[in-house]
């Protein structure tokens, strides 16, 4: 074996430790930001470790499911149920969709697993939320929304200034 290949087998086998502790240093972060929701987030985040099979926006549901991947349209592209609260923008994505109803009236909670907005309406009447929690560091999980529902009106879940094309959302009874 040639002088070079040994020098970089050596370089090699040094720097591999390091990368595997700063690997092992981001995920602990990671987690570490995970524990500072203001609720605990780990049905939802198992939730959204599960294979989802993509929703179509606008889609209408008969009850709420535990997660959803929502596919969203470019902004430009969707129509809204009322101009989102925090104005979208341009490069954005978004989308809504639609539940007909909770069974229990209660304080639920909209966890989406990265950076966007929501808006939720009861029969086309804005909701204003009771609490919010956000980590931009915890892996899988960005935000959680609470918003007191009530039940058989229709609920809008409507989504805007997403920067991806699809976002998991997760609706449930506040834990």
């Amino acid at each position: 074996m040639r002088r070079g290949h040994i020098f970089l087998l050596i370089a090699l086998a040094l720097g591999a430790p390091a990368d595997v502790q700063a690997q092992d240093a981001a995920k602990d972060q990671g987690e570490a930001a995970c524990r500072q929701f203001a609720w605990p987030l780990a049905r939802e985040r198992a939730w959204f470790s599960a294979a989802l099979q993509p929703t179509p926006s606008g889609a209408r549901l008969a009850a709420i499911r535990e997660a959803i991947l929502l596919d969203l349209k470019p902004t430009n592209e969707v129509h809204f149920v009322l101009t989102p609260e925090r104005a979208p923008k341009a490069d954005s994505f978004s989308g809504e969709l639609i539940i007909a109803g909770v069974e229990a009236p209660g304080l639920y909670q909209i966890t989406l697993s990265d950076e966007a907005w929501v808006d939720v309406f009861e029969n086309d009447a804005r909701l204003k939320s009771t609490a919010f929690t956000g980590q931009k560091d915890c892996p899988g999980v960005r935000k959680s929304v609470r918003f007191e529902l009530t039940p058989g009106a229709r609920i809008t879940v409507q989504i805007s200034n997403s920067m991806k094309k699809s976002i998991k959302l997760a609706i449930a009874p506040a834990s």
